[in-house]
């Protein structure tokens, strides 16, 4: 079983940043800013915004419209969920090898 390595997680923070910033530029807002942080609905991120729940650091801006983000503060959110799930998928896949090593021995 290929194994996802841990060790790149500031390499996917940066690529994920890299990308956010090319397509959006330093600040993230309204529905680009909900799809970035995956809620299905402007609604979803309404209310999250009224829970203070939203998982990021979220602004307003003089004169604007709108809710706004860093572009890095999603990047490292981002990265840090990916690597909860690298972690949870290789404990998950030692188990797995450990007992089909002992089915073999």
């Amino acid at each position: 079983m290929h194994e996802i390595t841990e060790s790149t997680a500031g390499d996917v923070a940066d690529l994920v940043r890299r990308d956010l910033l090319q397509r959006y530029g330093p600040m993230i807002g309204d529905d680009d800013l909900r799809t970035a942080l995956g809620y299905k609905s402007m609604d979803a991120f309404r209310q999250a915004l009224a829970r203070k729940t939203v998982p990021v650091p979220v602004f307003s801006l003089e004169n604007r419209r709108g809710k706004f983000a860093l572009a890095q503060d999603i990047a490292v959110w981002l990265s840090a969920r990916r690597e909860g799930a690298v972690k949870e998928m290789n404990r998950a896949g030692d188990g797995i090898h450990h007992a089909d090593a002992g089915r073999s021995a």
